[in-house]
């Protein structure tokens, strides 16, 4: 059962944040359960409406607890629930579909005109004490895995979801724009697919540096020059040939898309990610003759937060490495200046009942791993 304090981080207006305590979720149906928020990471998005107080056609009219990258522990089960048990640690999927449309019924449940998104207007988030949720919005973290690590497989999915979107195979040629933690995960999730060349692209060289020990094989520095001379730089830089296999642009920026569709090869693949301005100019012409193949992504789907979780208990990505740092629940809007200054890549925000919230936690239940361990020496199985 619940014990502890349900304090919660309340975007007002613009600018305007301030901690409140609210009421502790009931559960609204048996297949519901109940997570204490352990640690909770910072998006975009979550600073875009601090600053601005809505993101297109999602304006903030009421009080919003912010947060949506999170992981916690289950304290309470709905009746129906057989799949989690109290006092298990889950990563939280923070959006929930109608579940009976036409996209949910499809399979593309993140394309539900009726999408309930934490954070996302008129929605609260998962930055608050606990947080009621679907039973099969929560995963279950592996022995492996840390609660600090579950509370970044929301940005990974993200990533998983863009390059799956790509259909990126062993083999390619892959460029990213933008070293963003988003546009760094795309990159090491290519890796992880087996791409063999991937080219992470910024305009700030230490998030280059950092790219190429997480995952990129060459990173390039973009010039101020047109972007079919910066398509062309980058590639000679990674020796494309006729261009890269795909380009991915999680940047958003006008000069980045444009580039990206000169630096694709003919027949290529292009996604786009990134969300900038609603119009830009785009190089239609280099889009048609290439015969590109150009896809959207949006959040994540079914299999993404799966395989999410599987990459990072396999080893084959270490999200510890994009955080800077853990905050204690009263330091939540200095996490936030921080993020927005653009200080860090990923900060955590404790949660208000957590009593180690301060140090970025490595740990894991040895007891539990030995046995994962045994278990996967005897069935042979590994992440993909």
């Amino acid at each position: 059962m619940a014990t502890g304090s349900n304090l919660s981080f309340v975007l007002n207006k613009v600018n305007d944040v301030e901690f409140k305590d609210k009421p502790v979720p009931k559960l609204k149906t048996p297949h519901e359960v109940l997570v204490a928020i352990n640690y909770t990471g910072i998006c975009g998005s979550d600073v875009h409406y601090w600053t601005h107080g809505a993101i297109g056609h999602f304006v903030v009219k009421a009080p919003m607890v912010l947060g949506h990258e999170s992981a916690g522990t289950v304290v309470e089960v709905g009746s129906g629930v057989t799949t989690l048990k109290v006092g298990d640690r889950v990563a939280l999927e923070p959006g929930y579909p109608c579940r009976r449309c036409a996209n949910c019924l499809g399979g593309h449940y993140n394309l539900c005109p009726e999408m309930a998104f934490a954070a996302t207007p008129p929605y609260d988030g998962t930055l608050t004490g606990y947080w009621a949720a679907p039973a099969d919005f929560c995963y279950k973290l592996p022995p492996t895995v840390s609660l600090q690590e579950g509370a970044l497989i929301e940005p990974l999915a993200v990533g998983v979801h863009i390059v799956r979107q790509a259909q990126v195979t062993p083999g390619q040629s892959v460029v990213v724009m933008g070293a963003g933690p988003v546009g760094l995960l795309c990159a090491a999730v290519a890796r992880a697919f087996g791409a063999t060349k991937v080219v992470q692209v910024d305009i700030v060289q230490k998030k280059l540096d950092f790219s190429l020990g997480f995952g990129a094989t060459h990173a390039y520095l973009s010039q101020r020059v047109s972007p079919e001379e910066n398509a062309a730089n980058i590639i000679a830089a990674a020796d494309l040939g006729g261009g890269a296999d795909v380009v991915i642009d999680a940047s958003g920026a006008e000069p980045s898309i444009q580039a990206s569709l000169h630096a694709v090869r003919i027949g290529g693949t292009f996604v786009q990610a990134g969300m900038g301005k609603d119009i830009i100019n785009f190089p239609i012409v280099a889009f048609c003759v290439k015969e590109v193949t150009a896809r959207g992504s949006f959040r994540y789907g079914s299999g993404d937060y799966k395989l999410a979780i599987e990459l990072v208990a396999a080893g084959k990505i270490d999200v510890k490495k994009l955080v800077d740092g853990v905050v204690p629940f009263n330091k939540a809007e200095d996490a936030f200046t921080k993020v927005k200054e653009g200080q860090v890549i990923k900060i955590l925000i404790a949660g208000p009942n957590e009593k180690e919230g301060a140090t970025i936690d490595t740990k894991v239940d040895e007891a539990k791993l030995k046995e994962a361990e045994a278990a996967k020496a005897a069935t042979g199985s590994t992440c993909c």
